[in-house]
This record gives C-alpha cells, structure tokens and sequence, in this order.
C-alpha cells in the first residue's frame, strides 16, 4: 500500500511538471512567428494555410478579430509590419497553437499550426476558418472588399 501512494505522488508530479511545461515553455518567435510559402488553402495533420482576398486592411481586420478571441494573445508583430502571430491557448491544459498572419497587398495568407503532438483534430482548421468568417462580417461592416 505504501508503495502505491508513492507512486500516485510520483504520477501527479510529473503530470503537473508537464502542464507546467505545456504553459510556461516560452515561443522561440524565429520558430512560431515564422511563415512557410504557400499559394492555396490547405490542411495538414496539425494545422492549415488559408489564402483569403481582403484588401490592403484585412490584417488589421484580423487583429481585432483575434483580440475578441477567448484564451488568445498576441505573440509578436503588428498590422504596420504586415505581419502578425497570435498565440491561442485550450481552455483547461492550455495547449498552445500559433497563428501567424501575412498581408502581401490585397491577399491575406494565414498559416495556423499547434505547438505539441503530430495532430490537432482539426482544431486549428476550425480555429482559422472562423476568423475568416468573423474577418469577412466586419469587412461587410466597413465597406472593404
């Protein structure tokens, strides 16, 4: 019995140590505020690019679209750069996923991808594409294309 409550403190430990790891390890911004080439939409195992025309504005349309966001801050960048990256965390362990945002004129290209484990169950699709739809709502409230 004894040796089993030692080991039920050892597992808690190294759980905790590990949440704390998941929420404390600091974004290396030459890895997470980086952006790959991509031309199309797509979608891979944990993540996914999106290319949506927005005019000369729509990142600072995602801006605020990402400041309404639940658990979600901004890592690093600015609409004045052209270039932004939101850090959004998973309500309870607080998983951390990275959204780095381009404008390259009129074209916004967004690349959503997690930080840990090989898939994110679509998480960062669903993620990107309702900033878009919530992107697109405030671009009809302004007049933008």
């Amino acid at each position: 019995m004894r040796w089993a409550i030692m080991i039920f403190w050892i597992v808690l430990a190294l759980v905790a140590a590990g949440i704390a790891y998941i929420r404390l390890a600091p974004s290396d911004l030459e890895q997470w505020h980086a952006m790959p080439a991509f031309q199309s939409d797509s979608d891979f195992e944990n993540g996914a690019n999106r290319v949506v025309e927005t005019g000369p504005d729509g990142l600072a349309l995602l801006a605020e679209v990402a400041k309404a966001a639940p658990r979600t801050r901004l890592l690093a960048g600015s609409p004045a750069h052209d270039k932004m990256t939101w850090i959004t965390r998973t309500k309870w362990i607080g998983f951390p996923d990275y959204t780095t945002a381009v404008q390259d004129g009129d074209i916004l290209r967004i690349h959503a991808r997690s930080r840990f484990g090989k898939s994110d169950m679509g998480v960062n699709r669903a993620h990107v594409d309702d900033w878009i739809a919530e992107l697109k709502q405030r671009e009809g409230r302004t007049g933008s294309p």
